[in-house]
């Protein structure tokens, strides 16, 4: 038996549960009511608990709103810190206790928040990731003044209003297990490892309904993300016989195969699971049989002797459903024609899915369009936000996914609260966001976590033959900003060597780039004629083969920049309109404690 207040909301209010920390005991459930978020920590400690919304995961310009049960009492007070990381009590109380027990072993608080509060000290809650701080402490605060919560504390990226799903019982259904074995990982920064794989369900069609990873224990950093991609059928199981670095000069002919993207997980993301509609389709000749699976090692310390099995798990059901499920890669095409200055605060990058494009292929394969059901945002670590923008006969539609506060460390699928129908002729703008601040050297499109991407990756039902919808600016009008005014042709070097003015001779296009002396203020105008310039489309099918509007060239649309986002409709309710108990609560607390402006969370 415990003590404290209320009976609480069922379990069921809060579908979306994660364990914050490493060691099992600080638990946080939530579920969206309304226009308000609905929370319920279960911390093994009879002391405080302190939970908190940070823009950088740590404790500067912070969210934070500590309670507990002290002496069967329950207590729960809303704080905020400035940049210096001061706690100080929020004259609006904006978290509202609506049950508290302690037991033998733990504190549960359940309380809930508006979304948006209208008050300036609360951090706003949204679509986007949110880095949840967290922390207990083994007393109560009132106990011994001032308790430093030591090591019990951390953060943990979430998306908190992510939609609730229909989970559909994968316990009996069979699986097979894609993993590496014993991959000797390169004590290098980026290493990128391919590994074939037949599938093992052949001759009667199946889907695939959910995709796990299986990250090596210990490997949860070293492991970035993880990529399937159909490979041509044509190979034969020689293919099968060992793992090459990606990307290599000497790597098999046979990967080159691999172009389409069935699957993708990056790092922070837990498992998939297809709609009850949807999934994956195995086992016919139009399904993947030979399937490349990509592995991005980050090893930013250069530690030596690591060996990695990790891989993915891929659970299926006979029970066919109702759809395909389909992969689109939009965005920038990952070369060296996208590059960021160094030392901006804010730099914007476009990749495009041209009208052009999706004209031509939904046109000949789906009139009626494609539904898209969930979208990962994929960039390094210079991206600070991504939106994926929708275009419909010019009009601008509603976001079709974004995250304005991305974490390089949590990248997974978002599922669309509502599936968006795709058409011929539309647009899709993939716009990220970077910065470059603490950069000397330009910053270029490529695969080390040290260069940058900008992608998104759509699924969607039906499938249709269509892997790629991407764009790539023009590289000659960028140079000619810095002042290039002739480069060697035939281009025979790459990157190709620039012949003049006299400043830039013999110097490739990438070094005369750094040459420059670039200021925020050249860096601003630079971004502003780079998302004019005219785009060279890529629009790609499986095995290799290319729709005939590949290579050509289009002019991005005519856009409102910056995205201007929908008014936030804030309602906010303090401690003065909550019920007597818990105004007599809160000034019970404050009267009682002597924290001041300093407090437990320090």
């Amino acid at each position: 038996a415990g003590t404290g207040a209320g009976a609480g909301p069922a379990l069921r209010s809060y579908p979306h549960s994660a364990v914050l920390d490493g060691a099992g005991a600080y638990r946080l459930r939530w579920g969206r009511r309304g226009s308000a978020l609905a929370l319920r920590l279960e911390v093994r400690t009879r002391g405080y608990v302190g939970f908190g919304l940070s823009a950088s995961g740590g404790m500067a310009s912070a969210d934070i709103v500590v309670g507990g049960v002290e002496r069967g009492q329950p207590y729960l007070q809303d704080y905020f810190t400035d940049e210096n990381r001061v706690l100080k009590k929020d004259p609006q109380q904006d978290y509202h206790l609506e049950y508290a027990m302690e037991n033998s072993t733990h504190t549960i608080l359940a309380f809930s928040r508006e979304l948006h509060t209208c008050d300036t000290n609360d951090k706003s809650i949204t679509e986007s990731t949110v880095r949840v701080i967290w922390a207990y402490h083994h007393k109560d605060i009132g106990e011994a003044g001032k308790n430093y919560h030591g090591s019990n504390r951390g953060t943990k990226s979430l998306r908190l209003l992510n939609p609730e799903r229909e989970e559909v019982s994968s316990a009996s259904l069979p699986y097979f297990d894609l993993t590496n074995k014993d991959v000797p990982v390169p004590d290098k920064d980026t290493t990128y490892w391919c590994q074939m794989f037949k599938i093992p369900v052949q001759h009667e069609k199946h889907h695939v309904t959910k995709v796990e990873p299986l990250i090596q224990k210990g490997h949860e950093n070293l492991v970035h993300h993880i990529l399937l991609y159909q490979c041509s059928s044509n190979l034969n199981d020689s293919v099968l016989d060992y793992g090459h670095e990606c990307y290599h000069p000497n790597m098999p002919d046979s990967f080159l195969t691999c172009e389409t993207v069935i699957f993708a997980w990056a790092i922070g993301g837990e498992g998939f699971t297809y709609p009850p509609h949807v999934g994956l389709s195995i086992g016919t000749a139009a399904d993947p049989l030979f399937v490349l699976m990509e592995v991005h090692y980050d090893n930013p310390s250069f530690t030596e002797g690591l060996i990695d099995n990790s891989g993915l798990r891929l659970i299926y059901t006979p029970v066919l459903r109702k759809y395909d499920a389909g992969v689109i890669e939009a965005g920038l095409w990952v070369s060296l024609f996208h590059n960021i200055p160094p030392g901006m605060p804010e730099f914007v990058s476009e990749g495009h899915c041209t009208l052009e494009c999706l004209e031509e292929a939904l046109g000949a394969e789906r009139p009626a369009g494609i539904q898209v059901f969930a979208v990962l945002l994929h960039a390094h670590l210079a991206g600070r936000a991504i939106r994926m923008r929708h275009f419909h006969n010019g009009e601008e539609q509603k976001l079709l996914a974004y995250d304005d506060e991305f974490d390089f460390n949590f990248q997974e699928f978002q599922y669309l609260k509502e599936e968006r129908t795709i058409l011929p002729g539309d647009n899709l703008v993939t716009e990220c966001h970077y910065n470059t601040v603490d950069r000397i050297r330009m910053t270029w499109g490529g695969l080390s976590t040290r260069n940058e991407m900008c992608l998104s990756y759509l699924l969607y039902y039906p499938r249709i033959n269509l892997t790629r919808c991407a764009s790539i600016p023009d590289i000659m009008e960028q140079l000619q900003f810095i002042g290039v005014k002739e480069i060697y042709r035939p281009v025979r070097t790459w990157p190709f060597i620039i012949k003049s003015p006299k400043q830039y001779k013999n110097l490739s296009f990438m070094d005369a780039m750094n040459k420059f002396k670039w200021s925020r203020s050249g860096g601003l105008s630079y971004n502003q004629l780079v998302l004019k310039l005219p785009v060279n489309v890529r629009c790609s099918k499986t095995d290799n083969a290319e729709w005939s509007i590949q290579g050509m060239t289009a002019y991005p649309p005519e856009i409102e920049r910056p995205y201007k986002t929908e008014p936030v409709i804030c309602s906010s309710s303090s401690c003065l309109s909550c019920s007597l108990f818990l105004t007599l609560l809160c000034f019970v607390y404050i009267t009682a404690s002597t924290v001041g402006n300093t407090g437990p969370f320090v």
